[in-house]
């Protein structure tokens, strides 16, 4: 189906042309249409030419750390996409598939830059869909930003929660050891020896047993408390080091993509040059 100047006249980016300009421009715009699914160009392929969707609709997506689809947005009719790897000359940033039987527009750098010398204020209008794109993309990033779990987690952290791992960290250490072995050899000199002091617990000492008994049952119930939250904390670890696993082996897995898409490219066009060749006249 060829494009017509009336096409063109709903798209904004064209809407600062006057009907010759849009005749002129109409004549050197490709169009293309693709099927519901198909993939229109994918994320790391080079690209010298705009997008302007003429009917049906695109997404545009790509995947995070862990393999996710992440949707960036959906492109509908007179809306472009595509427009920074023609700008810039550098691989594609996202993957552009189509949601239905659609219709697209193809504008190349040479066609953009005729448009830009006839009214150059139509250049204006694609830097407002270009920076209406990455307010989208800033909105997806604040929603999907997740702090670190750790950090988290200490401030969620209750009050019994901090006292019982002071208190399962301080019960392991050499000054609790020490307090100890002081407080027994006090309270055992104090009942055994005539010192000239009340001997509130003599032998076989059944107070301090049942003191010791006491501060042992709490300070095991403190020293769970605390493996409980370590164990949790573990868990986290665990995680991120599988997330960082599906990680390399995703790049991994999309290196071999990308060399086979490469792959596949360099075939293609050396048959066209094999069949160039061919046609050429021999002497």
């Amino acid at each position: 189906m060829s494009c017509t100047a009336a096409d063109l006249s709903e798209v904004e980016l064209f809407q600062l042309l006057d009907e010759t300009e849009l005749a002129e421009l109409a004549l050197v715009i490709d169009s293309h249409s693709v099927s519901a699914g198909d993939v229109i160009f994918h994320a790391g392929d080079l690209g010298d030419a705009l997008y302007i969707v003429r009917s049906g609709e695109v997404e545009l997506y790509v995947k995070d750390t862990t393999g996710q689809k992440i949707v960036l947005t959906s492109i509908a009719r007179n809306e472009l996409f595509g427009e920074l790897s023609m700008l810039d000359s550098r691989p594609r940033s996202a993957t552009a598939r189509a949601l239905v039987d659609s219709e697209l527009l193809l504008l190349d750098r040479d066609d953009l830059l005729l448009l830009f010398k006839k009214q150059p204020d139509s250049a204006l209008n694609m830097l407002a869909a270009m920076s209406s794109m990455l307010r989208k993309v800033d909105r997806l990033l604040q929603t999907r930003v997740s702090r670190n779990v750790n950090e988290e987690m200490e401030e969620k952290l209750p009050a019994l929660q901090r006292v019982a791992d002071w208190i399962a960290w301080f019960s392991g250490s050499m000054p609790f050891l020490i307090l100890n072995g002081v407080w027994f050899a006090v309270w055992i000199s104090i009942n055994v020896f005539p010192l000239g002091i009340y001997q509130f617990d003599p032998f076989p000492f059944g107070l301090l047993t049942m003191i010791v008994s006491l501060e042992a049952i709490f300070l095991s119930c403190f020293v769970l408390i605390s493996q409980n939250r370590q164990a949790a904390k573990d868990k986290i670890r665990a995680d991120i080091e599988y997330d960082v696993n599906i990680k390399a082996e995703l790049e991994v897995a999309e290196l071999h993509e990308k060399v086979d898409h490469i792959h596949e490219q360099m075939l293609s066009k050396f048959s066209d040059v094999e069949k160039l060749v061919k046609a050429l006249p021999h002497d």
